[in-house]
This record gives structure tokens, sequence and C-alpha cells, in this order.
């Protein structure tokens, strides 16, 4: 395949992956965040239950895991998310997540 063909199957695969929720290998992408969150949280050996809705401060990461977490999500799903939406709200919960990065996905 050329570059242009690869680059455009590619672009092709992360639309669908948004648009299905489901990562190339399949994979949906609250899985993938829920995993992200583990990683970061297992630094501060943080173990347990982890609910999609559960508020990830009281779960134990603090504002610099936040940091961390949201560059890892950029890396994670090949976006950049913009100012406007690095608030808060939109890291309480892997569901916040979630939807967060369905909409910077969406254009």
């Amino acid at each position: 395949m050329a570059d242009g063909s690869m680059m455009a199957a590619d672009s092709q695969i992360t639309e669908a992956t948004f648009a299905e929720g489901r990562g190339a290998e399949g994979t949906d992408a609250e899985t993938r965040i829920t995993e992200i969150v583990r990683g970061v949280l297992a630094k501060r050996a943080v173990t347990g239950a982890l609910e999609a809705g559960r508020n990830l401060q009281e779960a134990g990461l603090t504002s610099l895991d936040m940091v961390n977490l949201m560059l890892a999500i950029e890396a994670e799903f090949d976006i950049e998310i913009p100012g406007p939406m690095m608030r808060p709200e939109n890291f309480r919960s892997i569901q916040a997540i979630d939807a967060m990065v369905a909409q910077v996905a969406a254009g």
C-alpha cells in the first residue's frame, strides 16, 4: 500500500473506531479508558472496583494524575483535546472521559 493509501486507510479506521466506539482491535473506547485509569491508579497503589460512573478523584487520582490522564487519553486516541474541554468535569469519571473523547473525535 502506498503511503497515501495507508494514511487514508488509517483515517477510515479512526472514523470507524469512534463511530462504532471500538478500537482497531475491537476494544471499545470505555474499556481502553478504563485500562488507562487503572494504570494511573496502580502507580498510586490504588486497586479495587472501578465503575464507569465513579468519581476518579474519590478513587484516588490527584490533580497531577488528571493531567497525566489527559495526556494519556490524547495519545491513546490520537486526538488533541481543545482547551475549553480541559475541564475537571470532563475527567470526573470514565463515562465523562468517554463522552468527551467521542465529542472530540466527531469534530
